[in-house]
């Protein structure tokens, strides 16, 4: 249950770093990070449910 909240915790902070920070590579690495915390967290959220 640690890593569920690491990366709600996680993906939270990079899209708000995204939409707050002017470079726009840096808010692309920043989306692509909270995308692949998204992706995780739905396979560690479906292996909890199961």
């Amino acid at each position: 249950m640690a890593r569920i909240e690491y990366l709600k915790e996680q993906l939270a902070r990079a899209e708000r770093l995204a939409k707050a920070i002017l470079d726009q590579q840096t808010a692309q690495r920043l989306q692509s990070f909270a995308a692949e915390c998204r992706g995780e967290l739905q396979v560690l959220t479906r292996r909890a449910a199961a």
